[in-house]
C-alpha cells in the first residue's frame, strides 16, 4: 500500500484533508522505509474552504494508486462532482483500497461502494446517509468502519483515528503509536477492523474513567477483573459498566481484551519473546489462549502476524 491519493475537488473540507496529508504526505521514512509516495488528484486549482490547492494531477490517476482517500464532504445536501465519483469507483475496480474521511462517505455511496456494506459518517449525517443511500448499513455509534477494500470514518478527529488504523494495518501497531505520539493523540481508538470495538481516551482528564485506563494500561499482565477496575475507580461494577458503556461503546472486559491485544501486538513486532512469553505479559495466561483471541480478533495467528511485521522491518533497515 505504498501510494496514496489525496481526492480533491471544490467543496472540501480543509481539516480532513490536511490530517491526511500530515500522516501520508510528511517524510516519515524514520518511522518505516519506504513510507507512503502521496498523491494530490483533482480537476485544476481546488477551492477548499479559503485555501487554493493545486493538485499534482488530474482524477483519472487515482486508478493507479494503492489507497485512495476522500476527505469530507462540505455540503452534503448537494450531489458530489460526477467526475469525482466516477474517478473513485474507476480507483477500486482497479483494485485500490478506498477510505472516505467524515462526510467523504456520501462520495463513496454515491460510487456505490457502499452497497450492501456497513459504513458511517459524521454522526450529524448519518440520518442523510442513511435516507438517501437505503442500500448502505449506516452505523452511527462508531469511530469507522473497516470493511476490506472500503473504510469509512466519523468527522473531525475520528478522521485521524481511520488513517493511523490504515498505517497499523500496513506498517505495525508500533509504528502507527510512535506516529500517534508524534502527532500528540490517543493511539488507542480503534474501531471497524474484524469487529474492533471502540476504545476512545475519554475526553476530560476529570472523567472517572480517565486514570482508570492508564492504570490498567500499565497493568496488563495482571488476571484484572471487572471488580478490580471497579474498585480501583472507586465505583460498584454496575456504575462502572455504565460509564465505559458511555465512553467507550463496550463492556469492560471487552475493552481490556482490545489492549491486550494491542499490546501482545506491539511485543510481537518489537521483541523475539515466546508466545508464551508475550501471553504472560498480556496477561492472556497460556498460548492457547492468546492465540485463540488474537486470530479470533486480528484475522491471523501471532505466528503470521510476528513474521509479516517483523521481516516487513527487518527489509526496511
Amino acid at each position: 500500500m505504498g501510494t496514496v491519493a489525496l481526492a480533491v475537488t471544490d467543496g472540501m473540507l480543509h481539516f480532513e484533508l490536511s490530517l491526511a496529508y500530515e500522516v501520508f504526505g510528511s517524510d516519515l521514512t524514520g518511522l518505516a522505509d519506504p513510507w507512503y509516495r502521496l498523491t494530490v488528484c483533482g480537476p485544476a486549482a481546488v477551492r477548499v474552504g479559503r485555501f487554493l490547492l493545486e493538485p499534482d494531477c488530474g482524477l483519472d490517476q487515482l486508478a493507479h494508486a494503492d489507497t485512495v482517500i476522500v476527505p469530507g464532504w462540505v455540503d452534503v445536501d448537494e450531489d458530489p462532482p460526477a467526475d469525482l465519483v466516477d474517478a473513485v469507483r474507476a480507483a477500486h475496480e482497479a483494485g485500490a483500497r478506498v477510505a472516505s474521511l467524515c462526510t467523504g462517505a456520501f462520495v463513496l455511496a454515491a460510487a456505490g461502494l457502499l452497497d450492501g456494506r456497513r459504513a458511517t459518517t459524521h454522526w450529524a449525517h448519518t440520518e442523510a446517509l442513511a435516507a438517501r443511500h437505503p442500500r448502505v448499513e449506516v452505523d452511527p455509534d462508531v469511530l469507522y468502519v473497516d470493511d476490506g477494500s472500503v473504510l469509512t470514518s466519523a468527522g473531525k478527529a475520528a478522521a485521524m483515528d481511520l488513517c493511523l488504523h490504515l498505517v497499523r494495518l500496513d506498517h505495525g501497531a508500533a509504528v502507527a503509536n510512535t506516529l500517534a505520539r508524534r502527532l500528540v493523540v490517543p493511539p488507542h481508538r480503534a474501531g471497524g477492523q474484524a469487529q474492533f470495538v471502540t476504545a476512545p481516551v475519554p475526553a476530560r482528564d476529570d472523567h472517572p474513567l480517565a486514570a482508570l485506563f492508564s492504570w490498567a494500561i500499565e497493568r496488563l499482565d495482571r488476571p484484572l477483573t471487572v471488580e478490580d477496575l471497579a474498585r480501583q475507580a472507586n465505583m460498584s461494577s454496575r456504575n462502572l459498566g455504565r460509564h465505559f458503556r458511555s465512553v467507550a461503546g463496550t463492556t469492560p472486559l471487552r475493552w481490556l481484551l482490545t489492549q491486550r491485544i494491542r499490546h501482545a501486538q506491539e511485543l510481537l513486532e518489537t521483541t523475539g519473546d515466546s508466545i508464551d512469553a508475550v501471553a504472560a505479559a498480556t496477561g492472556m495466561g497460556t498460548a492457547a489462549t492468546l492465540r485463540r483471541h488474537f486470530n479470533r480478533t486480528v484475522g491471523v495467528p501471532p505466528e503470521t502476524y510476528r513474521r509479516t511485521f517483523r521481516s516487513s522491518r527487518s527489509s526496511a533497515r
